[in-house]
């Protein structure tokens, strides 16, 4: 059995829907999108997932060298459809030691990009893109803008837009960060009919258990 599902804003724990609601509620931030207990890094996991993704699945291809897919999770439940994505990824930093990477796509106001990158407000936040990019990212053929999000201490957080939905690139350690901006990195959506790769999996990422 999995685990319950939690707030994607603080991944406390949520009321379930009763007689009185349908929504998953949480205490401090209200009626949410649940966040799903994340799936090991298996092709039934990417299966499930582009199947209930009502946003894109982004995932680098080629991965960089060195590089595995780590897990999947979702927020969204089978009333909603999957409300925001998230590909887990695990390799070697461009410093020394190893790195994490979390790349999510999630529609304005889920939260859960926001959650991961240690933020308090749904969104990267007002003015956030003020400046000039930070680093672009390739998205299906097309760069992209990302800007620096100042998140927890501890990670990078990049934050941008394409297709719609809010683009989340967030790794761990910091100093890690340069990987956005250095590796050129270009993004396939895992739902399109012409993408069954034959990812390489590795030890499931911690990091989708914040």
């Amino acid at each position: 059995m999995r685990a319950a599902p939690t707030c994607p804003r603080c991944f406390g724990p949520l009321h379930a829907p009763s007689v009185w609601s349908s929504a998953w509620r949480c205490a401090a931030h209200g009626d949410v999108l649940p966040y799903q207990p994340p799936w090991q890094p298996s092709a039934a996991a990417v299966d499930t997932l582009r199947k209930s993704s009502m946003v894109p699945v982004w995932l680098p291809w080629p991965l960089p060298p060195g590089w595995l897919v780590t897990g999947f999770a979702e927020a969204g439940d089978e009333r909603s459809g999957g409300r925001a994505s998230v590909v887990a990824l695990g390799g070697p930093s461009v410093t020394s030691g190893p790195a994490d990477l979390l790349v999510i796509a999630e529609e304005p106001g889920v939260g859960l990009g926001a959650a991961f990158a240690g933020l308090d407000g749904p969104d990267p936040g007002e003015g956030f893109d003020s400046g000039p990019p930070n680093a672009k990212i390739d998205v299906l053929g097309h760069p992209s803008a990302l800007w620096c999000v100042s998140g927890a201490a501890d990670r990078a957080v990049y934050a941008g837009e394409a297709m719609g939905n809010w683009l989340w690139t967030i790794a761990w350690p910091a100093e890690a960060g340069c990987l956005i901006a250095l590796l050129q990195l270009s993004l396939r959506d895992l739902r399109e009919q012409d993408q069954d790769l034959d990812l390489p999996f590795g030890a499931f990422s911690p990091r989708l258990d914040d």
